[in-house]
């Protein structure tokens, strides 16, 4: 039982843990509600001509993920028990270990987020500049959302294409 020292129990340790897990529940719905958020901001966005007041909304939401990414991850750094063993990032089984804690899946997950909103709304933003119609770039947008990269490149070669026009 983890608290044992010097023949006392602490049952704080078990409290304290589950505390922890229900406070990082929390912060994940919070978090994904707000990227949702963002996103439904975005794909409304997408079909006003005045683009940017929304754009600017949806960035706040992911300047907000990206501060409570960097709050997690201060907090891992100086509160928590430290890297697992055998954790980095030069090899597939390093960056395994770094997530096999909660908190490293809740930043990375908070990471996910605040990114693939960014990228969302520079897209949105792009979209705006070319006169690209809303119908073209929502797709891009739920690519994005459940495949970040995949959505960028659908952008990528679809506003290729548009500046052909």
């Amino acid at each position: 039982m983890r608290g044992v020292a010097a023949g006392r129990v602490d049952i704080a340790g078990p409290i304290g843990q589950t505390r922890r897990m229900a406070n990082a529940e929390m912060l994940f719905s919070l978090a994904s509600a707000a990227a949702l958020l963002g996103w439904a901001i975005l794909a409304v966005a997408g079909f006003l001509r005045a683009r940017a007041p929304l754009v600017l909304a949806a960035r706040l939401v992911a300047a907000g993920l990206a501060g409570l990414y960097v709050v997690l991850l201060a907090r891992g750094v100086a509160l928590g028990p430290g890297l697992p063993e055998g954790a980095g990032f030069s090899t597939l089984a390093g960056v395994e270990a770094l997530f096999s804690r909660r908190e490293a899946i809740l930043g990375g997950w908070v990471h996910f987020l605040a990114f693939d909103l960014f990228v969302g709304s520079w897209e949105a933003e792009d979209a705006g500049r070319r006169r690209m119609p809303g119908w073209v770039l929502l797709p891009c947008l739920a690519l994005t959302l459940f495949a970040g990269p995949a959505g960028l490149l659908l952008y990528l070669l679809l506003a290729l294409g548009w500046r052909a026009r």
